[in-house]
């Protein structure tokens, strides 16, 4: 509070008045307009100016003041550049439809931001409630990239578009260096804890399934439903949210790129996306064009985890093959049987994952050319198992860290970067 204020800067004044207690006194005022144009006032005895004393005092008063407000100020020309960046984008918008929020409102609506649900190298997320007594969740956004671009890039992508598989952004906030974004609350969280948890699960395998299904309806949306293309470049089950019915949300959209329909590749300047879900291609330029195939590939990586209920980046025990894909591929190849970690036992749940894992090895093709199109993926999705062809063989193995850097991205629990090995 005092941070925010001390930024309007101070007028200062210096008047000499006489005192019926202390005699002839300086009168040193201090006006903050940022405070409702309060003033106040310092008393100081003439006999304490003439001395020493009064010297050091008086550079003391009116120094620090002006040190801070000088701090304060490099600081605001330091995140101007943001700022004017977002409101010019905001400025060029017609329709805009998500709410635009005082900071104090949001404050409010999080109780001075007091029940924090998450928190990650974007800032946190607090619950909170609309005056409606609507439940909603808000993003606190603590750093923001590239002239705010990942604030711009969130609202810009999903700020108009509505889709029962997509997060709903029903607000936003422009403050100083935080800004804030409100949505609807998802009561049962991410996908993550349910895939990966080492209690009892309580989805069943129809229930992933309808799930993985939902997801790619979503993701087929932002590819083709919308007015542009909206690429995600970081699908993981953290980043998808299941509202009080289980039906999933594609969310998180600090990385996403905008661009026509009619385009099939998009520049990028370097990886983007979560560490063990990045397409190759962004990795490696020789394999193909970046394009909607990224999302593709890490839709394959998420339907995989969702089949298996593991990391598909974890060595598989009892064995010498450390890329589960590959061995997968090897088991339903040779018509072995494949032990999920999940309690569903009975045929028609295995023919289920089975044919999840499938489509999973189709779109994590190592070039982009031979991965479907996401409208291709719900159709075999909502196929026949029988109708399913085997992919060839995953040819992207786990060997040493290539030497391109990864930026712009948001690091999971996998640290390593698998390099390539094309097979001939």
């Amino acid at each position: 509070m005092i941070y925010n204020e001390l930024a309007y800067g101070f007028d200062l004044s210096w008047l000499k008045t006489d005192s019926l207690y202390h005699g002839k006194v300086g009168l040193l005022c201090f006006r903050n307009p940022g405070i409702c144009g309060t003033t106040t006032a310092v008393y100081i005895s003439e006999s304490i100016i003439d001395g020493v004393v009064l010297h050091t005092g008086f550079k003391f008063i009116v120094g620090t003041p002006l040190v801070v407000a000088f701090v304060i100020y490099k600081w605001r020309r330091r995140h101007l550049s943001t700022y004017d960046s977002i409101e010019e984008f905001l400025h060029n918008q017609n329709n805009f439809t998500p709410i635009r929020y005082s900071f104090s409102e949001i404050k409010k609506m999080t109780q001075n931001f007091k029940n924090k649900l998450g928190e990650g190298g974007y800032g946190s997320v607090f619950k909170g409630k609309l005056r409606s007594g609507r439940t909603v969740a808000v993003k606190v956004l603590s750093k923001s990239k590239g002239n705010g671009q990942d604030f711009i890039n969130e609202i810009a992508t999903i700020g108009r578009i509505h889709h029962v598989n997509v997060v709903h952004l029903i607000g936003f906030c422009v403050h100083s260096s935080k800004n804030a974004l409100v949505y609807d609350f998802m009561s049962n969280g991410s996908l993550e804890k349910y895939i990966f948890s080492q209690g009892i699960t309580i989805l069943s395998c129809k229930q992933i399934f309808e799930i993985s299904l939902g997801v790619a309806r979503g993701i087929e949306y932002m590819h083709q439903g919308c007015y542009m293309q909206i690429l995600h470049f970081d699908i993981k089950p953290h980043n998808i949210l299941l509202d009080e019915n289980f039906i999933p949300k594609v969310s998180d959209f600090g990385l996403a790129r905008l661009c026509p329909l009619d385009n099939n590749n998009v520049s990028l300047t370097a990886a983007r996306g979560t560490l063990g879900y990045i397409a190759p291609e962004l990795f490696y330029k020789n394999i193909g064009g970046v394009s909607n195939k990224a999302d593709v590939y890490s839709f394959g990586m998420l339907l995989m985890e969702m089949a298996s209920k593991r990391k598909n980046l974890n060595a598989v025990e009892n064995t010498s093959q450390i890329y589960f894909p590959s061995w997968v591929h090897d088991q339903l190849s040779q018509e072995k049987s494949i032990e999920m970690k999940t309690s569903d036992t009975n045929e028609a749940d295995s023919r289920i994952a089975k044919k999840m894992i499938i489509v999973a090895l189709w779109c994590i093709q190592l070039k982009p050319s031979d991965r479907p199109t996401m409208n291709k993926v719900i159709e075999m999705l909502e196929g026949e198992f029988e109708c399913l062809q085997m992919p060839p063989k995953p040819s992207l193995y786990q060997l040493e860290k290539p030497t391109e850097h990864v930026q712009e991205t948001s690091y999971s629990q996998q640290s390593t970067i698998p390099s390539l090995t094309l097979q001939r």
